[in-house]
């Protein structure tokens, strides 16, 4: 069942060689790897400078042209408009308008996805509270330190509700609070089935999130596969227990001596990482009500980020038995104009977008009710459209 999946990301004999003027070979950045990135996959993509991670980014975002091997994105193209719709880039460096405010930038990225401006205003709202930026929306992002502006770029990189996020040095930038929180976030986005390629050097980040590496050196593969299996020392053991008793720890330690043989071991108290010590003291700090001019923790992830696709859900409430919005269009024509207004223009959006979009699913059979209830819907969004006017 699973071999039917097709994977976000196909690469297979992937090269590519940049030349000199002359069209002579000058350097092989990426040597014929091959790799899959799988849907609902958080893979860190890992290795030094110069291994060939960036090449193997801007070849996936279609800004550059493999020499060799095949390679595809959502079973498309990288190139293709369809792939890059789907995707959302955090580049290591926050390239943003200076100029422009926090709002406005989130707005322009917003539209070139070609997002309604109800939908922009409303996305804005949640990505800006997501990362802790509500109080500095109306601030241009030229006086932005580079941990405020790197939490405007992760607002930017999920504007469109991408299905594929590429993270290059996503916690770039920003302090232990910020980390944690991006962290979170993208732990988030994988329980909502989004598929995200993280590159850092930040090792300690990416065991805690990812679930796959892929580690590259001289532009090859050296090494692949779960962190659970590529971290797992199999030749000692761990044991954990609470603090014993002077008698039972002496016991257990003859019971080891005895049973090793004379081999070494040690016995030490198990340690917190400086990230959980550190984010402990600010969580009691922040229970205290200690004020700080800083930025400030972000919120809850964005509520659109969280649920599904919209149109459907609009489409779906109409086909319904008991529907409200049949009751507001079939007002008399005298109602107030407020009242034939009553859809939202969100909706009457994506109403409109579902009827002018070309069914891929004509081809499949529809059942003589489902395409009853279709019809009576269109009908509908026709009323919809008449009393608007």
């Amino acid at each position: 069942m699973e071999e039917s999946i097709i994977p976000v990301v196909s690469a297979v004999g992937l090269t590519k060689e940049f030349r000199d003027f002359w069209g002579r070979p000058k350097a092989r950045a990426v040597n014929d790897i091959d790799f899959e990135i799988r849907p609902g996959e958080v893979v860190g993509l890992l290795g030094p400078n110069g291994s060939g991670k960036s090449t193997t980014v801007k070849m996936l975002l279609g800004l550059l042209y493999p020499t060799g091997g095949k390679l595809s994105v959502m079973g498309r193209s990288p190139r293709a408009v369809e792939t890059k719709r789907d995707i959302g880039y955090l580049p290591e460096e926050s390239y943003l308008y200076k100029y422009l405010t926090a709002e406005e930038t989130l707005d322009f990225f917003g539209s070139l996805f070609n997002l309604s401006a109800a939908d922009r205003a409303r996305r804005i709202d949640q990505l800006l509270d997501m990362v802790g930026m509500t109080h500095a929306r109306r601030r241009r992002v030229g006086e932005f330190s580079k941990g405020m502006a790197r939490r405007i770029g992760i607002a930017q990189a999920m504007i469109n509700d991408p299905s594929f996020l590429i993270l290059d040095e996503p916690t770039s930038g920003l302090d232990p609070i910020g980390c944690r929180e991006v962290k979170d976030l993208i732990l988030a986005l994988k329980k909502r089935g989004k598929t995200v390629l993280v590159t850092s050097h930040l090792l300690s980040d990416v065991e805690d999130i990812c679930d796959r590496v892929i580690v590259l050196y001289g532009g090859k593969i050296r090494a692949e596969g779960a962190l659970n299996e590529l971290l797992t020392v199999s030749d000692s053991t761990t044991i954990t227990t609470p603090v014993l008793p002077k008698e039972t720890m002496e016991k257990l330690l003859a019971l080891l001596r005895e049973s090793l043989h004379g081999e070494e071991f040690k016995v030490e108290h198990p340690r917190r990482t400086l990230e959980e010590f550190f984010l402990d003291v600010i969580g009691k700090a922040k229970a205290e009500s200690v004020e700080t001019a800083g930025v400030v923790s972000g919120g809850r992830i964005a509520e659109y980020l969280e649920k599904g696709d919209e149109k459907s859900a609009v489409l779906e409430s109409l086909l319904q038995e008991e529907q409200p919005v049949q009751k507001k269009t079939e007002a008399p024509a005298t109602a107030p104009a407020s009242e034939k207004s009553e859809v939202s223009e969100a909706q009457l959006s994506g109403l409109m977008e579902e009827k002018s979009a070309p069914k891929v699913e004509e081809t499949a059979s529809v059942s003589p009710a489902a395409a009853e209830k279709l019809s009576e819907a269109d009908r509908k969004l026709n009323d919809i459209l008449g009393n608007r006017k």
